[in-house]
């Protein structure tokens, strides 16, 4: 009987010592490192609209800079920061709505981040955002269209030079990036200078003829609505009240809206030289793709031109649409009176400012997202910003909990050491 026992007792020593090799070897062999990763919070606020985004990249970078995707979206309901202060119930309503967004977006940053996940708050103006491949050198140009501005991005020749271009070094490669934001050129603050430019030339402001409503559509609206901004007030006229009426009655007149669009760009400034787009803005020769967004886009897919078309398909589609009356204009939005002005605008700035044609117009795609990410000028700043913030270290994930992998060492630590003991002891009586 003491031979079986000490034959067992050593079976199950040696049955320990395996176990504790084992899942050491496991522990160690085949632990793996996780990208912590970095969240940022975005508020992008603009003169129409107030996005929040919630942005991340992995730790680990490419050639030092992240690759940021968009985690999550939260449209702000209700005006730009532009209209907050004229309406108190407008007001609690947006105030109200950018609190479930902070909610929405806390909701999905996991807790122990919460404190270290940055906040940031920007606006456009003068802010590059040509998109940038992370493998490779292919660079794809920005047009953005807000409420207040326009702006322009892409990357040229190693030779520009000016005042609008910038270096910029994103996944190892070296980019020379022109980019120029038009302030009072957004699809918003363009609009009052187009009722601006009306309302001089008119002589009975309770009847002004606007071309490119549609016809049988009229809307009444005070000066102050016009001129009340930065972009229009010092076009006001003497003697007249901000509180005054003014009615616009639309006339579905494409070929006088389209010179009266066109009319807000001073286009002889730059006196036919070709690197310049208006108002004697330098701008180097157009280059490579562009990707068109914001109002750009929403005013391609009213069109029903979205993507890549042709400039004559643009054209046309933009003709028909504003020969049609109130009535026959079947899109329902909010911004349908002044898509017609909005695609005159489009079409003017792309082709008579930037200098698109009919052979590079192809080259142009309107695009809401991007492998479902918004396409925004606050994701190119992401891209410049991940550039500045350290790459943090890897987290270390371990195969077995490190709660379980010390009670089993510690188990069968002691299971191997009373073994032993016993051995010892049987061993030394049995020979004794």
């Amino acid at each position: 009987m003491a031979k079986i026992a000490i034959a067992l007792a050593a079976a199950f020593m040696l049955a320990s010592i395996a176990v504790i090799i084992s899942i050491a070897v496991v522990q160690n062999h085949k632990k793996t490192y996780i990208s912590s990763g970095l969240k940022v919070t975005f508020y992008n606020l603009s003169s129409s609209r107030t996005t929040v985004y919630l942005y991340e990249w992995p730790a680990e970078k490419e050639n030092n800079t992240g690759v940021v995707r968009e985690t999550t979206k939260c449209q702000v309901e209700g005006p730009g920061i532009s209209d907050l202060g004229k309406n108190e119930d407008q007001d609690k309503d947006t105030w109200k709505s950018l609190k479930n967004c902070m909610a929405k977006i806390t909701e999905a940053i996991p807790s122990y981040r919460h404190k270290s996940t940055p906040v940031f708050l920007g606006a456009t103006k003068n802010l590059w955002n040509a998109w940038v491949h992370p493998h490779g050198a292919e660079t794809v140009g920005s047009l953005d269209l807000g409420g207040a501005s326009t702006q322009i991005a892409f990357a040229t020749s190693e030779d520009a030079k000016g005042e609008d271009i910038i270096k910029v070094s994103l996944y190892g490669y070296e980019y020379n990036i022109y980019t120029h934001s038009f302030l009072c050129y957004g699809k918003n603050e363009a609009e009052k200078r187009v009722l601006a430019k009306l309302l001089k030339e008119s002589t009975n402001w309770a009847n002004v003829k606007q071309p490119c409503y549609p016809s049988g559509y009229n809307i009444s609206m005070l000066v102050e609505d016009v001129f009340g901004s930065e972009c229009t007030k010092n076009d006001l006229p003497t003697n007249y009240s901000p509180k005054q009426n003014i009615t616009f009655y639309g006339q579905s007149n494409p070929e006088q809206c389209k010179v009266l669009v066109r009319s807000i760009f001073d286009l002889t400034s730059c006196q036919g030289a070709e690197n310049c787009s208006f108002n004697g803005v330098y701008q180097p020769l157009l280059s490579g793709d562009f990707m068109a967004y914001a109002g750009f886009y929403w005013t391609a897919r009213a069109l029903k031109v979205e993507g890549s078309k042709s400039m004559e398909t643009f054209d046309t589609n933009m003709k028909l649409f504003c020969s049609k009356d109130w009535k026959t204009v079947n899109i329902r939005d909010i911004h349908l009176k002044s898509y017609c002005y909005s695609a005159n605008y489009v079409h003017s700035i792309l082709a008579d400012g930037y200098k698109f044609n009919t052979d590079n117009w192809k080259n142009l795609n309107f695009q809401k997202q991007v492998n479902d990410t918004s396409i925004a000028w606050s994701l190119g700043y992401m891209l410049a910003l991940s550039n500045m913030i350290p790459a943090e270290g890897k987290i270390l994930k371990l195969p077995i909990n490190k709660v379980l992998f010390t009670g089993l060492l510690l188990l069968f630590s002691a299971l191997t050491i009373i073994t032993l003991t016993y051995l010892v002891i049987a061993l030394v009586r049995f020979c004794y």
